[in-house]
């Protein structure tokens, strides 16, 4: 079961993130001791040329991670047929205990990596790079997460036995079922339309705010990364209790994974992929809104910040208008007018 070529790919991806962390983390102790931009001492310039190194490899690893929770999503869903009892992802994921806290582990590293490549990039454009020690202090904190999220992958993928009768989605996400996936379900549609939209519509307009520099002070960055976060829950949950019934047809399927099936024209991978975009493009504004102040930077971040609020903008944007098709072209009515 292991020596599938995506598990392969996903190991392999992960036991590069560890080793290449594994491998920096000296570096970055000896960037927080010893970096001072102002010396022209032997050991600064030494420093200076490998930082460029370890912050090439570091950007490659942690944008390599962006792209594992794709292909881990991918590769449960096509693994499904596999197991006895499973109809979607769902049932691959509930094989064994390690799979859901590995699918969580990922979408953590997804969004803790898309801000910390946010400080890299403006750091990288300063001239005397004020942000070297708290990106690589930043860093070593991450380390601990990309080793446990690595690990939990590997004990689910040495968990996988093809003689395990598991459970479907609909066990999972039923109104019995003492999950809290279970009760973002059982929301009744009209309400959860509400939330849904009334979200997204909060972190378009405080985006498109951002983004065209009326928000100068900061507080709208930190207003679009929190509007980000509650936008992603809000529209998980809605895709939970309506958006997924109007996909299927069907009052009583909630499955927010059988979206992503051949069978209904993988309609999930066009909703997931720009809402996971825009979530870490709003979440990385407020990640660099903390050094707008330094002066190497004043002119940097405002700039990449406004980039990254027209993604988010865009993104949730293009989120609601995917949604808002799939319910338009559906014959399932359940809300009566």
């Amino acid at each position: 079961m292991i020596f599938q070529p995506a598990i392969i790919a996903l190991l392999l991806a992960s036991a590069l993130c560890v080793l290449a962390l594994a491998a920096s983390a000296p570096f970055a102790l000896e960037v927080i001791r010893r970096w001072d931009i102002t010396s022209g001492s032997e050991r600064q310039l030494q420093l200076e040329r490998r930082t460029y190194l370890f912050s090439t490899l570091l950007t490659f690893v942690l944008a390599l991670q962006l792209a594992a929770v794709l292909l881990f999503v991918f590769n449960a869903e096509k693994m499904s047929g596999m197991f006895v009892g499973a109809m979607c992802a769902v049932g691959t994921l509930n094989v064994n205990a390690f799979g859901f806290p590995a699918l969580n582990a990922k979408i953590a590293v997804f969004f803790l990596a898309a801000m910390w490549l946010a400080i890299n990039h403006v750091d990288s454009r300063a001239r005397d790079y004020p942000l070297v020690r708290i990106k690589y202090a930043l860093l070593l904190a991450l380390a601990p997460l990309l080793a446990a999220s690595a690990w939990t992958e590997l004990q689910y993928f040495l968990g996988l036995k093809a003689d395990v009768i598991t459970s479907c989605c609909g066990s999972l996400f039923s109104a019995g079922s003492p999950t809290l996936a279970a009760e973002a379900s059982a929301l009744p549609p009209l309400p959860a339309m509400w939330l849904f939209y009334g979200s997204l519509g909060a972190a378009i307009a405080l985006a498109a705010w951002h983004g065209h520099g009326r928000g100068r002070n900061g507080r709208s960055a930190y207003a679009l990364a929190a509007a980000s976060a509650l936008g992603f829950g809000a529209t998980i949950a809605g895709i939970l209790s309506f958006v997924s019934l109007y996909v299927y047809e069907h009052p009583n399927h909630h499955c927010p994974f059988c979206i992503l099936k051949p069978e209904y024209g993988y309609q999930g991978y066009w909703l997931y992929v720009p809402l996971f975009g825009a979530t870490a493009a709003g979440l990385a504004v407020g990640a660099i809104q903390p050094f707008a102040r330094i002066e190497s930077l004043r002119e940097i971040v405002p700039g990449f910040s406004r980039h990254l609020a027209a993604i988010a903008a865009n993104g949730f944007a293009l989120t609601a208008a995917i949604a808002t098709a799939m319910i338009w072209q559906s014959r399932l009515i359940l809300i009566e007018h």
